[in-house]
């Protein structure tokens, strides 16, 4: 059943390895500049590290037992998964699936995963990561009997977005195991133009966020893992990076032409992205952030709340993004089945927006507008702003630039961290 099943995505597998290559792709990290910003009008295109990789003919990891940490968002350009494709290639040793948050196959919803269990279209052994890390985590890359660990999952530029702690557990965990890690890299979809908002204080440090870094961090994946290793691992991996030619730091990601699979079920469009860094904070609060609804983190509200939180936040001029006056009933989470009032983004020039800026503003907005808004009894949104700063100056009056201001200087010692680590170009 095995041989007849790799036999049968091989079909798929040799049609990807034909597709067209990229003139700039063999020079390496940060060095595909002939390339130019894929735009899919123009036909020039964004190519993953799946497609490099695969276009290498899969060299990095020849002869070695590789392990795969990857989720729905693992696909190839004509959406088949990275797993399945190098099931079926006789030059990849794959023996084993590691699955995040949500799960390998994405049929968890938000805090849950999919247990261990087989495949049923490869027969792979599919192993849970989710809130494992170190010695536990090692021990089930050494039991898995993998060489190499390879990590393909898109992340949302998000700090708090829990796939690139997942990054950086595995990274530590594949150290402690003795195996190599190998970065696949995808975009970054909300542009790696700049890092934004606040920065983790250590002692605020969870799944949502392991290390100092920006709460927009506007780096890849691979970036980060640069990063990661460099900077924040007691002992650094061995690390190998596959880059993306033809990517700019100035790209969102409609201008990549590779196809949007939502990395969680609340992340149903790049436009969520776009937003999240900063409505996210709501998810500290007694509001919804939109969670059940088909707009999760455009739309926030709560019960009582009506017209005059959108005309105050569209009184203070933020560049980029208009508030409509909403109503909406969430199907699940937060006032399920209770229609509410509050409003939503509508991005107009996302060069212009800060997401975090606007997030804050938001807060301090709907603080003063509805006498029921509270913090979360568990203060969640000093964890997600990475410390107790954001909370407290809200509460003691302070408006949006004077919250903003007290990050700046450790976002300006970050961003000289980060730009130590990055790969590619602006434009």
């Amino acid at each position: 059943m095995n041989l007849s099943r790799r036999g049968l995505l091989a079909t798929g597998g040799a049609l990807a390895a034909g597709a067209a290559g990229s003139a700039g792709a063999a020079n390496g990290v940060g060095e595909a500049d002939s390339v130019g910003v894929a735009k899919a009008r123009s036909g020039r295109r964004v190519r993953t590290g799946f497609e490099q990789l695969a276009d290498d003919g899969y060299a990095p990891l020849s002869g070695e037992r590789i392990g795969v940490v990857t989720n729905p968002t693992g696909v190839t350009r004509d959406v088949r998964h990275i797993v399945d494709v190098m099931h079926a290639d006789e030059r990849v040793n794959l023996v084993a699936v590691f699955g995040p948050e949500h799960g390998f196959r994405g049929t968890a919803q938000a805090g849950g995963s999919e247990g261990r269990y087989d495949d049923p279209a490869t027969g792979l052994p599919v192993y849970d990561t989710y809130l494992k890390r170190g010695r536990p985590l090692a021990d089930i890359f050494t039991g898995a009997g993998v060489d190499t660990v390879v990590f393909d999952i898109q992340d949302v530029g998000a700090r708090f977005y829990t796939y690139i702690w997942t990054l950086y557990d595995c990274m530590e965990a594949a150290e402690l195991a003795g195996k190599r890690f190998v970065v696949l890299d995808r975009p970054n979809p909300v542009t790696g133009r700049a890092a934004c908002g606040p920065v983790l204080d250590r002692e605020f440090a969870t799944f949502v966020g392991r290390e100092p870094i920006a709460q927009a961090h506007g780096m890849t994946a691979a970036e980060l893992a640069l990063l990661f290793n460099a900077e924040f691992l007691t002992r650094p991996v061995e690390l190998a990076t596959v880059p993306m030619a033809g990517w700019r730091r100035s790209a969102f990601y409609d201008e990549t032409g590779l196809p949007w699979v939502p990395p969680s079920p609340n992340m149903p469009t790049p436009d969520t992205a776009l937003v999240y860094a900063g409505t996210c904070l709501f998810e500290g609060t007694n509001l919804s952030e939109g969670r059940g609804t088909t707009r999760p983190f455009e739309l926030l509200g709560a019960e009582g709340v009506d017209r005059r939180w959108a005309e105050a936040a569209n009184r203070l001029g933020l560049p980029g993004v208009h508030f409509r006056e909403a109503y909406f009933t969430p199907v699940f989470s937060k006032f399920q089945g209770t229609t509410v009032g509050g409003v939503q983004l509508h991005v107009h020039d996302r060069e212009a927006y800060d997401p975090v800026r606007t997030g804050v503003a938001l807060l301090v907005t709907a603080k003063r507008v509805w006498s029921g808004f509270a913090w979360r009894p568990d203060h969640w949104i000093d964890k997600l702003t990475g410390s107790t700063t954001v909370r407290t100056l809200i509460d003691a009056g302070a408006d949006h630039d004077e919250v903003a201001a007290a990050w700046q200087e450790k976002l300006s010692e970050f961003r000289r961290v980060r730009r130590r680590h990055l790969r590619y170009r602006r434009r």
